[in-house]
């Protein structure tokens, strides 16, 4: 009978191979969620919808996410990880055809709802598989590396969408993304090893009281806590900076690409380096380094005024590498401060709690602005001050963190193990 080993490293290319693997899958994930927002401008003018309508389409996804995470916390540790991520990933592409094929608000709504359902679960089974597999030792840069697949999204995959949305129209996008999630999650089948190491400690507990016993530990409150305040703090600003750049700076829907051309551009140079850093210095001391750093470009870029371009492209670049680059560390230090028997779980929790916060933090952000009589954004510098403050809540509760990752003090493997022992 096979029994399953606790840890699984790998032989340094497999595990780039993998790493590849789980970078796509994100990449796809990622960018079903970051083109809805540049498309924020298009979709108000073609559903004549104003900006609270637009926040609710953000906020369906999160908080559908949200919602299915909890409920698949129970479960997702009693299962071999590959088969949940790519069952997970089918119903994903699913989501993204009905989207595709929305004729109305009313069905596009509908198919967010379905896209946070798969996709929240999708990311955190994909960051369990990060911390069963690579060493906490090199964890930073592996999260960097998988974290670049925002990067890529937001350089290549946004004006992409972009451009087939102003050329064809906003449903091009969604058709795209299913074409191109549907060949991901053939390569995923084939690639992907299965991931049962986690399954040396499974119990007998019913799901419910595993859910308890997980979100009773106060050191898994604190990660919960601050992962919640970091979503906040970014996901007040986030959903709405298109439209705020358009309506307000003066750029208009065909200069948004470049926003995401440089802003994504430069992460990618910078997400992977950011991960080392993490990991030479360690990951408390470089979050708060760059989440302290990252209150001036949101002040920033909720408070400009009409600008050359350019000098809006400069802002809103300092401001995707810090704002995204704060989540690097983050990530790594929430991977750390779980167990690996109970990691699916919760990350599946944690990965709720981001999607139900960004809804709240996006459709509060909604109710906050207003448009006045010449249809620009208001009071989108008080949602930015509000972001600041959490920004700086987010640095004391990095502090209450505490590292139980066993691998944190085993050196990087220096041999490849199977995952299975006949």
């Amino acid at each position: 009978m096979a029994v399953p080993h606790e840890h699984t490293p790998l032989s340094e290319p497999k595990e780039w191979m993998l790493l590849a693997v789980l970078a796509s899958i994100q990449f796809t994930n990622l960018m079903d969620f970051v083109i809805l927002m540049p498309l924020g401008p298009q979709l108000m003018r073609v559903f004549s919808i104003s900006p609270q309508e637009f926040g609710l389409i953000v906020s369906a996804y999160t908080f559908s996410a949200g919602i299915v995470g909890i409920i698949g916390a129970m479960f997702v540790d009693r299962f071999d990880r590959k088969s949940v991520l790519l069952a997970l990933y089918g119903g994903f592409a699913m989501s993204n055809f009905v989207c595709a094929i929305a004729p109305s608000y009313g069905w596009l709504l509908f198919g967010r709802i379905i896209a946070g359902a798969f996709g929240g679960m999708m990311g955190a089974t994909v960051f369990a598989v990060v911390g069963d597999v690579i060493p906490e030792i090199r964890r930073g840069a592996a999260m960097g590396t998988v974290m670049t697949s925002f990067s890529l999204a937001t350089v290549a995959g946004v004006p992409v969408g972009l451009f087939l949305a102003n050329t064809f129209g906003w449903h091009i996008p969604f058709f795209m993304l299913t074409v191109s999630s549907s060949i991901v999650l053939t390569i995923g089948y084939f690639v992907l090893p299965q991931i049962r190491g986690h399954l040396v400690h499974k119990t007998d507990a019913s799901p419910l009281r595993s859910l308890i016993e997980l979100v009773k530990d106060k050191n898994h409150l604190n990660a919960f806590a601050f992962i919640s305040a970091v979503v906040i703090a970014g996901f007040s600003v986030i959903p709405y900076l298109s439209p705020y750049l358009v309506s307000n700076v003066g750029l208009t829907e065909h200069d948004l690409p470049y926003v995401y051309f440089f802003g994504g551009g430069a992460t990618i140079f910078t997400s992977r380096f950011i991960g080392k850093l993490s990991d030479k210095y360690g990951k408390q001391k470089v979050f708060n380094w760059i989440a302290g750093s990252s209150v001036i470009p949101i002040l920033l870029v909720t408070n400009l005024p009409r600008l050359p371009v350019w000098v809006a492209l400069v802002v809103t670049t300092i401001f995707m590498v810090l704002v995204s680059g704060r989540g690097i560390p983050a990530m790594a230090l929430l991977t750390a401060s779980v167990e690996p028997r109970q990691r699916g779980s919760f990350m599946s929790i944690n990965f709720s709690i981001q999607q139900i916060s960004a809804g709240f933090a996006s459709f509060g952000a909604g109710l906050i602005l207003g448009k006045s009589g010449t249809g620009e954004l208001t009071h989108f510098g008080i949602v930015g001050a509000i972001a600041l403050v959490t920004s700086f809540v987010c640095i004391v509760l990095s502090k209450r963190i505490r590292n139980v990752d066993p691998t944190s003090a085993t050196p990087p493997p220096t041999r490849e193990v199977s995952f299975e022992s006949e």
